[in-house]
């Protein structure tokens, strides 16, 4: 689709009160006409492939031609999801259990999908994992990821009722199993990752993972970018629910700045535990590179990923590859002093 075509569609399905509320917004913080900003997002729609949330995210309306010339906007990277993946083949990520399969190498941890097993085997691996993670097998973004305890007989979310005292544990199993396989619901259950104890020292409330973004380009794999991504209150580390994210340096795996909340709230250390972010490096991270280089050959149709990395003590895994990796967190105008976006690293 040419970039008239894309801005056309765009214009059709937009949420056109919120496009009026961050104009609004914008036009408190700057003092420019709402008219110019009206004006300007659309040329930066039409020339950048820029939505009105990449206008806002990235202050755009703070950026010269020049500048705005370098970012990943939204529809930047619609084209390079076109450019280097075969959609015949998203499946194998959007899938958890097709993922896990396919990376089984990788993945270092026991899991099943609840639909399509037998009960009996469900309940085997409640039974021997007490504390396991409930995931939506066609899920992103780590909405409706439950952390369920049924030692504690804490379900995580209100999506999955607290058992009540006077259930035997088979009560227990059997009203949660029942409840993973209502509806529509189809899940994947997977065994508590162990984070390393020097990562879990920032937040132990969630798998903190590290978002290696590679291109794989004549069969040749080119890590263009990394970032930390921080639990903080939830059991997910997903900047849009909640988490922060900060930039590491991509060859030394040393975090280089401070971490940012969707809020724009920035952190030298993290509110909860007071850990130091800016500075921390990551145990194993040549292994970590390696490992992203060496997976992204598996699928050569599928060359723009993002993987999601989690470093335990023996060394690091994928917790999930992403076929359509989000631009946002790449270039946040905080972590971007020099006003420059990420979209030199992606003509390689």
């Amino acid at each position: 689709m040419g970039k008239i075509g894309y801005l056309l569609k765009r214009i059709k399905t937009m949420d056109k009160k919120a496009m009026f509320d961050k104009i609004d917004s914008i036009h408190k913080k700057t003092g420019k006409s709402k008219i110019y900003l009206l004006y300007d997002m659309f040329k930066c729609a039409r020339k950048y492939g820029a939505g009105y949330m990449d206008y806002d995210l990235f202050e755009m309306y703070n950026l010269t031609p020049e500048q705005r010339d370098t970012y990943i906007t939204r529809g930047r990277n619609n084209a390079i999801v076109s450019k280097y993946n075969n959609k015949d083949y998203f499946h194998l990520f959007e899938n958890k259990d097709e993922f896990n399969t396919l990376f089984k190498d990788y993945i270092k941890r026991d899991w099943i999908k609840v639909n399509g097993s037998p009960k009996e085997d469900v309940i085997a691996f409640m039974k021997k994992h007490n504390e396991f993670m409930a995931k939506p097998v066609d899920g992103g973004c780590g909405h409706g990821i439950v952390k369920v305890n049924i030692g504690e007989e804490k379900y995580g979310s209100e999506n999955f009722e607290k058992a009540l005292k006077e259930e035997t544990q088979t009560d227990v199993y059997e009203r949660l199993y029942n409840k993973l396989t209502e509806g529509n619901n189809n899940f994947e259950l997977e065994e508590v990752i162990k984070q390393h104890p020097e990562v879990n020292k920032i937040y132990s409330g969630a798998i903190n993972t590290v978002r290696v973004v590679t291109i794989l380009k004549d069969n040749v794999p080119h890590v263009i970018c990394a970032y930390f991504r921080i639990g903080n209150g939830k059991c997910v580390d997903n900047f849009n629910s909640g988490g922060m994210v900060a930039p590491v340096n991509e060859v030394t795996g040393e975090v280089m700045d401070k971490a940012i909340d969707k809020n724009k709230n920035l952190y030298e250390t993290h509110p909860q535990t007071g850990t130091k972010i800016k500075g921390f490096k990551f145990p194993d991270w040549d292994k970590a590179i390696a490992m992203c280089k060496e997976a992204s050959k598996i699928v050569p149709q599928m060359g723009y990923i993002g993987w999601d990395v989690c470093f335990t003590p023996n060394g690091p895994i994928f917790v999930e590859g992403n076929e359509f990796p989000g631009h946002d967190i790449y270039q946040l105008p905080e972590h971007t002093p020099n006003k420059i976006g990420m979209m030199p690293k992606f003509n390689i």
